[in-house]
Formats: structure tokens, sequence, C-alpha cells
């Protein structure tokens, strides 16, 4: 795993959910409660998530060989796909039934002292691991809204563990409701509708990470900010016309592919157009801080061909019409 803020989040995660876990299980045997059942299976499932990331950032660290030529980046991208479906099986799915057939058969909650005393527990060690992600997610998120950093992200542990603690602390809330309003009335349906609620939560949670972690696999381009330097760095470089194509794909978090055709100054020898790519090589490497694959080919504008506004040096568009 490349960034370190990423592996403390999830390594603090991994440690409060394990022991979250057991003292949730051990409540579970004292009280009977379905609720504590399910949080104890959700606290499981987020420990086994994130031994899957830093499974993830092991084997993104391989080298490229003949056949993932740009190396094994996007482990991680699908290592977050399978804590996504994990969340969204494991946890969500035992949630929902669990709390369907304590709603169609309860029973009493015993030992609730056991059952408060263990919330309270786990919401408080719970709070110090989403604190931690909180943190490093702030590090990086910039001038960005918590929903654009969330949709933008290119780097997939924070966020994973950003929502998943954020999901654990509410599942706490309204595990603590359920029991709270089963001892308040005396209806164990409560404790049921509780359990219930932590399943759709879990679930919502598992549908958005599914989805944009399924974006991450196909392939998304470098983001906005990343892709208007890469369109300066080149548009500035000296001998460079303009820009006639130029296509960006991360093939990792921190690793982007970018390929371009460029159309340079008219009459340059084949010494001076090679000088001139390695120029605008190296200006775009100084203008994006990400481990970048560079492909450029030379080529010369025809309006009449391209039928697409012209990128000139000053332009924030792309043209992405081949030629």
């Amino acid at each position: 795993m490349a960034a370190g803020g990423g592996t403390k989040a999830v390594v603090t995660a991994m440690i409060a959910n394990g022991g979250i876990a057991i003292a949730k299980f051990v409540a579970y045997l004292f009280t009977g409660s379905s609720s504590m059942l399910a949080e104890s299976i959700h606290s499981v499932a987020d420990t086994s998530n994130q031994g899957l990331l830093l499974l993830g950032g092991k084997r993104a660290r391989k080298i490229a060989d003949d056949r993932h030529q740009f190396g094994y980046g996007r482990e991680r991208y699908f290592w977050a796909f399978v804590v996504a479906l994990v969340l969204f099986s494991v946890g969500g799915g035992f949630s929902v039934y669990e709390g369907i057939n304590k709603i169609r058969d309860p029973h009493e909650i015993e030992s609730v002292a056991w059952a408060f005393g263990v919330l309270s527990f786990a919401i408080v060690a719970e709070a110090f691991a989403f604190r931690t992600a909180f943190l490093e997610a702030k590090k990086v998120r910039g001038t960005r809204t918590w929903w654009q950093y969330l949709r933008s992200a290119r780097s997939p542990e924070i966020p994973v563990i950003l929502l998943e603690d954020t999901g654990a602390l509410l599942g706490l809330v309204l595990a603590m409701g359920g029991v709270g309003l089963t001892v308040a009335t005396g209806d164990p349906i409560w404790d049921g509708i509780g359990t219930l609620c932590i399943g759709v939560l879990l679930i919502v949670i598992a549908a958005f990470l599914t989805w944009e972690m399924k974006s991450l696999l196909i392939g998304e381009a470098a983001t906005d900010t990343d892709t208007a330097a890469i369109v300066r760095a080149v548009g500035d470089a000296p001998d460079v016309t303009r820009i006639i194509d130029l296509r960006t794909q991360h093939i990792g978090p921190e690793e982007v592919l970018v390929a371009g055709k460029i159309e340079f100054t008219r009459g340059l020898t084949n010494t001076q157009l090679s000088d001139a790519i390695d120029t605008v090589e190296a200006a775009v490497r100084d203008a994006v801080p990400h481990d970048l694959q560079i492909y450029l080919e030379p080529d010369l504008y025809e309006a009449d061909y391209v039928d697409a506004d012209d990128v000139g040096p000053d332009d924030a568009t792309l043209d992405h019409t081949q030629h």
C-alpha cells in the first residue's frame, strides 16, 4: 500500500474491530440480543475486510511482468471490491435475515447491563478508529466536499475504512436504540427492528462501495485537477503547437497512464523532435505527483479531419477524437 496514511487507518480499524467483535459476541452470549449478534457479525466482517485491504496493498507491490506489464496496482481496487461484497453479504445480508427472524419470533433480552456496557465500549473504540480514518482522509481531501472526495478518490483504502467506520458507529447507535427501546417498552420486537435497520444501513454502504470500486476496476481517468495540470504542462512546453488528443487512466491508485497525440513545431529534425518529447514528459512528471507511464505520439493537426474543437496550450478541455 503506497499511502502510509491508508495503512495506518486500516491497521487501526482492524485492531479496534477485532477487539469489538470479541466483546460483542460475549455480550450476545449473555443477552441473546439479535442486535448484538448482528453487530458481532458486522465487526467480524469489518475485521476480515481490513485484512483484505492489507492483502491488496501487499499484492499491488508485485513487480510488473510480461503478463501484467503495467504492474499490479489494480489489485487494491479488486480487494476493495471484494470488501464491498463481504460487507453486503456477510454484514448486511445476515443482519437483515436475523432482524426479520427476530421480528417474527421475538424473545426477551437477558443481562441488559452486558449489552449496554459492551455497546458503550464499542462506541468509544469505533470512534477512535473513525477519528484516525477521518484525519487521514482530511489530509488528502483538499478543498473537495466529503461527497466529492468519496466519489473522486483514486486510492480506495481510506474511503472504504471511513465508510465502514461510519456504518459501524451508526450501527452501534441503532443497536443501542433497539436494546434501549426493548427495555423501555418491554417489547423485544424493537431489538429485531434495530437489527433490520443495521442490515439496511450496511447494504446501502456496501452498494455505494461496490459501484465506486467497479468504476475504478474498469478504469477511471485522472482527476480533473491532475488532467488540468497535464494539459498545462504539455501546452506550456517548448515547441508544442497543440494537443490533438490526450487520454489518461489510473492503472493503480498512484499510477497513471498518459497517452497523447501532440503537434510540435514543424520542421524539427528527428533529434530535435525526440528532445521536445522528452521535455514534455519531464514537464508532465513534474506537474503530477504520481508514477506515470507516458506515451506521446507526434502528429499533425488537420482541421477538416478532426471533428472537434481545437485544443490549444491554454485550454483546460481535451479533444478525445482519434486522429
